[in-house]
């Protein structure tokens, strides 16, 4: 079996395997970012916070309801939608006039919230989540062992995210999602209900990061940090894809974990900050990011 720069096939594929599964967590929780800033101009700092809700969510209704994961796929992001509809009900909706800067605020104290909530009830020890039976074990590839319930992660992943753009870029409620953030007043001429659409892509945009919670907590345990510990990264992501950017997020964040993964092998010692050398140099070059438009 061959060897690249002294490294065995079994250690560079297996890196590159993490390094796929965590992109595919920055595509998807980059792509709710991307489609809340995208369409609505905010800047939502609760998106860890809401994956984390996602994980809890599912982990509470195995433990208190035995409903399990692939009900928990299901239900989760409902509830996270569903918090976020009210969230931007009752909090966000009184800020689209103002400067970023109050959105991100509000945003970054829910988070505090959430997390503190779920810190004070649960601990930071954090809860084993079961991989569902039909995804336990794996496929012997020669040259690696691939998890059954990794490779799913990473289809599921990519499904969603790119079902999303062609949602967004491709369709007719895409256009007129689009628009409604153009000229709202203009959409609201031709009898689209704006407030509803905008709640609802915001309850979408936060559902998406609860997706990725269940997805992750069989891989991770669910704990009220493992947001924390995502988000930073997660919207370096986004402004290196370019803000508001769907195709950017998702490519980027799938790119830069593939990145993330290779750099474990070959300088392990520079993994935690090559994606911020990355967003550093991407400014420098473009400072709209990779597929961001200049404004």
């Amino acid at each position: 079996m061959f060897s690249l720069l002294g490294v065995p096939p079994q250690v560079l594929f297996g890196q590159l395997l993490l390094g796929l599964i965590n992109g595919s967590f920055y595509a998807l929780l980059s792509l709710g970012l991307a489609v809340i800033f995208g369409m609505l101009n905010v800047i939502n700092f609760a998106h860890g916070a809401l994956y984390m809700v996602g994980a809890f969510v599912a982990w509470l209704l195995l433990t208190y309801a035995g409903i399990g994961y692939w009900g928990a796929l299901v239900l989760a992001p409902v509830a996270v939608g569903l918090l976020g509809i009210a969230l931007e009900k009752s909090m966000l909706s009184r800020l689209y006039k103002l400067d970023h800067l109050y959105g991100l605020l509000l945003t970054f104290g829910l988070a505090l919230i959430l997390e503190g909530a779920f810190r004070h009830q649960y601990g930071v020890s954090g809860q084993p989540y079961p991989i569902p039976a039909a995804l336990q074990g794996g496929q012997n590839l020669g040259f690696m062992f691939l998890p059954n319930y990794r490779a799913w992660v990473v289809v599921a992943s990519l499904t969603v995210c790119f079902g999303t753009w062609f949602a967004i870029e491709r369709t007719k409620l895409g256009a007129y999602l689009r628009a409604a953030t153009e000229n709202p007043t203009l959409v609201q001429a031709f009898g689209i209900n704006v407030p509803v659409m905008v709640s609802l892509t915001y309850g979408f945009g936060v559902a998406l990061a609860g997706l990725a919670g269940v997805l992750a907590a069989p891989i991770y345990q669910v704990s009220p940090l493992m947001g924390t510990n995502l988000i930073i990264i997660v919207f370096a992501v986004v402004v290196i894809g370019g803000m508001g950017s769907i195709l950017g997020a998702i490519v980027t964040g799938l790119g830069l974990g593939l990145l993330e993964g290779l750099t474990k092998v070959f300088y392990p010692e520079a993994s935690n900050i090559v994606v911020f050398v990355v967003m550093a140099i991407v400014l420098l070059i473009k400072p709209a990011g990779l597929f961001g438009r200049e404004r």
